[in-house]
Parts: structure tokens; sequence; C-alpha cells
């Protein structure tokens, strides 16, 4: 069934091939069309749009209801209109796999950003006898398709071949989506307290916890488990620490976002504040004082622009079990863990910036890691010379 439908959805790009490809014209997507304006792909559009106003930009997606600036055209992703605007776009940037079935011209460039560069989370052949074979089909063809990876690390450039199956030339920039949070924290510190109304003297903290996805062995199911987290007393350790009101943003995944209102919690609290559908966890991010998240890449990313995070995780066999084993040992992450309640409040007493920002030194120059706010216009330099 799925390779009727793929062989279906690539006799249309034969068919679409008769058109030319426009070379002024860029097309993006973001998780598999359920993403908004956000991830590295919006960074490279900004980036883009500042140098090259006139470019033709078009953005793919589910919901064309979400907010975008006026110099992207939101287009519907149906079949026909994804098949019709990838034939005739010079330029490809995703954060995604594409369809299986998709084709791609010689005189195309295709620049897949990922959703992660360093991350927690097995995924491609480390997931071992837990990677379904539609997913290895599914990823060996995207990664045929794509001219660059980008990659912020010697570390992403090893572990691409068995992580994405991916053998290509990468892109060793950074991340795109790590250039807000290196280069306009106290911009983006100020506007999200203006934005929800708070004393700009009040701390935030980011619970951002990760897609679960079942064992993906069939249609991928939107799972959005109920936090187990003691979220009173975690702001009243958080308080006590630091001398100051603390309050809490919430975020599902963009993937859950798009089927989800918000976050499901075992109690309300005025303290918890839910910005699940705010489109771009960056900008978010780069408001707060801390992050925590279970299995989320966002955690290297507020890690490399220096934000205090901690790892709150207490399903950590059944994630294996159904994932496969982590990417990392915990000896080797500059984070601390918790798998309960009580160890969670004890890191978060014990917390230490300047042993934690040693940690991520480190880590950062032993695996040669470069986030320095200038990602995305290395992208775009690449981009213009084609």
């Amino acid at each position: 069934m799925r390779k009727r439908k793929a062989s279906r959805l690539s006799l249309l790009f034969h068919i679409l091939w008769v058109l030319p490809v426009k070379e002024n014209k860029i097309v993006f997507s973001s998780y598999e069309g359920d993403g908004g304006f956000c991830c590295n792909p919006r960074y490279i559009a900004e980036e883009l749009h500042r140098r090259r106003p006139e470019l033709e930009m078009v953005w793919l997606l589910h919901d064309t209801s979400k907010e975008f600036p006026s110099y992207i055209k939101k287009v519907k992703d149906t079949p026909f209109n994804t098949v019709y605007h990838l034939a005739t776009s010079k330029v490809w940037i995703d954060n995604y796999r594409k369809p299986f079935g998709t084709l791609k011209r010689n005189s195309q460039l295709y620049i897949q950003t990922w959703h992660a560069t360093i991350g927690f989370k097995a995924v491609g052949l480390f997931r071992g006898n837990a990677f379904p074979k539609i997913a290895r089909l599914v990823s060996e063809w995207d990664s045929g398709l794509a001219d660059y990876f980008l990659s912020n690390s010697q570390y992403c450039d090893d572990v691409y071949p068995k992580k994405l199956l991916y053998t290509g030339p990468t892109l060793r920039v950074g991340s795109p989506r790590v250039d807000p949070l290196v280069n306009n924290r106290d911009e983006l510190y100020k506007s999200i307290r203006e934005k929800l109304d708070i004393d700009k003297n009040c701390k935030l903290l980011l619970f951002a916890p990760t897609f679960r996805g079942g064992t993906q062995q069939g249609k991928k199911q939107v799972i959005a488990e109920t936090p187990q987290i003691d979220f009173d007393r975690l702001i009243k350790a958080l308080s006590e620490k630091y001398g100051c009101e603390w309050r809490v943003l919430l975020r599902l995944h963009p993937q859950l976002s798009a089927k989800l209102d918000k976050m499901p919690l075992l109690s309300e609290d005025d303290r918890l504040i839910d910005v699940s559908q705010w489109p771009d966890i960056s900008e978010i991010m780069g408001g707060c004082d801390m992050v925590i998240t279970d299995y989320s890449s966002c955690a290297f990313d507020a890690a490399f622009a220096h934000i205090p995070v901690l790892l709150y995780a207490d399903d950590v066999q059944e994630y294996i079990k159904n994932r496969g084993q982590f990417m990392w040992k915990r000896e080797e992450l500059p984070f601390d863990i918790a798998e309960e309640n009580e160890t969670l409040i004890q890191n978060v007493e014990a917390f230490n910036e300047k042993k934690y920002e040693e940690n991520i030194s480190a880590f950062m120059n032993r695996y040669d890691v470069i986030e320095d706010g200038h990602a995305s216009e290395r992208v775009v330099d690449l981009i213009l010379q084609n």
C-alpha cells in the first residue's frame, strides 16, 4: 500500500517536471507539516528575507490559520500542493523527512536541517530492533535526496551515517534555531514577560517534554502523558533557592500541540502557563531562566546558550523498550538527571551555575561543538551561492 502511494507520488513529480524551476523560489516545511513558523527553517527564512526580500518563500503546513510573516506564502500541505511547490522550487528547506516517493531534480538544492543535532534519543540504526522497516525505508529515501544535512559538531558528522543513514556532505555551521538564544537573549527575556503580562523580575522555568510516539511499528500515535512532576514543590524549591517569584511555562512537542490544545495536568495552578500553541520554542527558551525536559534535544540547545538545564524522566525503562538505548551514558552528559520528584528537588537545591558552565564548556570542547549565533548566516551564504 505504502509503495503504491509512493509510486503515485513519484509519477506526479514526473508529470509536473514539465514546469520550469523558479530560480527565486524556496519551499519550507517543519515537523511533517504540523509545525508553524519555527525551528531551523524559520531562522533561515528570516535571514534570507533580510538579505534578499524579493525571494518567493512558500511554507507547506496542515493548518494555514497559523500566524506567519507576510513575506511567507502559506500553502496547505496536500499531495498535489506539496509536489507542485517542490517540483518548481530552486531550494528546499525542511527539518523532517520528505514523503516516501518524493523526487528532486539535479538543479535543485535540498538542505535538510533536521530537528535535532545532538540529542538523547536513539535514531536510525542506533534503535536496533526498535527501528521499523518503513522508517528505515523513508530515512534512506530522504537522505538520498538531501544535498546537505546541518551539523553543529564533529560528533554529529561522526554519527549521521548510522543515525540518519546519511553519508553525504554536512554543513557544520551550527543550529539556526540556537542563533536567537545566543544573539537576542535580553530581547527575548523582556518580550516574553511583556507578552504574558508578568513582572520583569519573575523568573521562568520551561518544562518541555519530548514527543512520545509508541513503538512506531505501525501508524504513528499521538501520546501525551500527564507530567508526574510535583510543580508546587518544584516552584517552592526554586523560590527558596533564588529568593524570588517563579512560574512554569508548559510546552508540548509541536506534533502534539497540533492535536492537543494544551498539556494535560494532574492539577490546575495559576503559576503554570501553557505555551504549547506558541510556534517556536527558541523564542520561549530565550526568555527563561531554566529548562526541564526529559529526552528533548532542546536541552542541548539551551545548554549551548548557557541556560541552566535539569533532566526529569520517570519512564526511562519504558522509553528504552519502545525507542532503543539512548545515545549517551549518564556520566557523559553535562546535566543532572532525576527519575522521581525527590531527586529533582535535590538537584534544584544543589544546582551550581559555575560547575554547570564548566561542564557545558568541557562538553562543547570535547565534541567540537559550534554554536556561535551565526548558523543562519552561513546556511544563507551557501544558498545564495547556488
